[in-house]
């Protein structure tokens, strides 16, 4: 298994309020989370998953995110980016092969 960083931000149509955003920092901190969007019409976190490969990160990252957005009481808004890095990539200097030979994509 391979540890990944996902991120992923949700898009609405009013701007949220600094408590809201505090409320899915709170529910997204046990995944090593961080969690923005004060006074934006998005929100979104930074959450870390273990999985095989970037297509299953990006999964459980989705569902992780989505319980963490019902816990914080947010509106479940469309999600308008969700990308994968493994920690090889996030450690490899640019340009550099990835260790595991899982590239970006």
């Amino acid at each position: 298994m391979t540890r990944w960083s996902v991120g992923i931000e949700a898009a609405g149509d009013r701007v949220l309020e600094v408590e809201e955003i505090i409320g899915l920092a709170d529910a997204v901190a046990p995944m090593q989370g961080i969690a923005s969007g004060v006074g934006d019409t998005r929100y979104g976190a930074q959450i870390v998953v273990e999985a095989a490969s970037r297509e299953a990160a990006l999964e459980q990252g989705r569902a992780d995110f989505a319980a963490a957005v019902a816990r914080a009481g947010l509106p479940e808004w469309p999600v308008v980016r969700a990308e994968a890095v493994s920690e090889a990539e996030d450690a490899a200097p640019e340009g550099e092969p990835v260790p595991d030979g899982d590239g970006p994509g």
